[in-house]
């Protein structure tokens, strides 16, 4: 038995369709009065991934909004433990096309609608995504509401909502993703301070391979940070716009030159910000793990997954080199610093599409490291190469 529901964007366009996962009255939706009890609202982005649903869901990276995937079959190999990218999703709802109703794959645990349904995170499905994901090119990332049409007035309400969504330009996600206490993970020589923005479990487990990971909460002040005596800084993804993480900006003010910074997707902007840059919100943003980055140094590509919905202007960061560029739009997708030992990248290469294009940069963040330490005064605890007592 299904329960007919549509989507609603802010510009009124309706796309039918059928309620999956969580019954919103029970999920993490933003609750509005109405016949249903509630609704979810959130900004609808489209991911174009035919595989990795769950570990696109679970990114922190998608609070605040609505992912609708454009490949049309989603969930045929279920979900497993070993795939989520954080303890729970914190996206506003998802959107496919044909969900599976049965899993296929030997690790899975669970299927995909069970699985939203015990995260609490809502859904739609029979939505004619490919028609949803030419609007949103067209007209942009925009708010929406969805939930089910069991009265006359459903659609007007639905709309209501959507108009009255805020979206993510000038809204601080970031505090609703990170850490609440220091953790560590890893067993790497090289000893690394996290900033938290919305950390991935990926990121994690790549940064741990080179550096013993103390990730804090991301209103972690920079005399913190250098209290814990770390070999480098590093920045993680997150959600929404980089204007909103003025703390981080603000410590990264009395980090740069101090310690050797790495940053990934909303760690890029932020460090852009605090060196100088102008970040802008994208039309509909960089979702999906088949984007071809070029290594301007070498023209060599690596194919990437990224999901932002924001960038740092090229030409806009003073002092840096401008090395990476995507080749869909000419979008600035990394920089290094010349005068600090600082770089960045937008794009996620704890991801691995292509599978292995881009791992090389958390190597080239332990050879910053070593290089920084060799020269710069030592540090009680800090700053000893670990590739020179080997």
């Amino acid at each position: 038995m299904t329960t007919p529901g549509a989507l609603v964007l802010a510009d009124g366009t309706v796309f039918d369709g059928d309620m999956i996962g969580a019954p919103l009255a029970a999920s993490t939706g933003t609750a509005e009065p109405g016949a249903s009890g509630c609704m979810a609202t959130g900004e609808v982005v489209f991911n174009t991934v035919m595989t990795g649903y769950q570990e696109v869901i679970t990114d922190p990276s998608y609070a605040g909004q609505i992912i609708a995937f454009t490949y049309p079959h989603i969930g045929n190999y279920g979900t497993a433990a070993a795939d989520a990218e954080s303890r729970r999703p914190v996206c506003r709802g998802v959107v496919v096309r044909d969900l599976a109703r049965r899993r296929s794959s030997w690790r899975a645990d669970a299927d995909l609608g069970a699985y939203l349904a015990r995260h609490g995170i809502a859904g739609i499905a029979g939505v004619d995504t490919r028609r949803l994901t030419r609007h949103v090119r067209e007209f942009g990332s925009m708010p929406a509401a969805f939930g089910p049409v069991h009265v006359d007035d459903a659609l007007e309400r639905l709309a209501a909502a959507a108009a009255a969504e805020p979206g993510t330009a000038g809204v601080d996600l970031v505090s609703q993703v990170t850490t609440a206490v220091p953790y560590t993970v890893g067993d790497g020589p090289w000893r690394v301070v996290a900033y938290d923005l919305g950390v991935k479990r990926a990121i994690t487990v790549g940064l741990g391979r080179i550096a013993t990971v103390e990730v804090v909460p991301a209103a972690t002040t920079a005399a913190d940070v250098l209290a814990r005596e770390p070999d480098g800084v590093f920045l993680s993804n997150g959600p929404g716009d980089p204007q909103m993480a003025g703390a981080v900006i603000a410590a990264l003010d009395d980090l740069l030159g101090i310690v050797p910074i790495f940053g990934i997707c909303l760690g890029q902007q932020v460090l852009g910000l605090a060196l100088g840059g102008r970040s802008y919100k994208l039309t509909f943003g960089h979702h999906g793990g088949n984007v071809p980055v070029r290594e301007q140094a070498t023209g060599r590509i690596e194919i990437t997954s990224q999901n932002h919905n924001f960038a740092i202007e090229s030409g806009s960061v003073p002092g840096v080199e401008e090395t990476h560029v995507c080749l869909n739009d000419g979008t600035l997708e990394g920089f290094a610093a010349r005068d600090v030992p600082a770089f960045a990248v937008q794009y996620h290469p704890e991801a691995s599409p292509g599978p292995h294009d881009s791992r090389y940069l958390f190597d080239r963040f332990a050879d910053l490291m070593s290089s920084f330490w060799r020269t710069a005064p030592r540090r009680h605890g800090a700053g000893a190469d670990p590739e020179a007592s080997r």
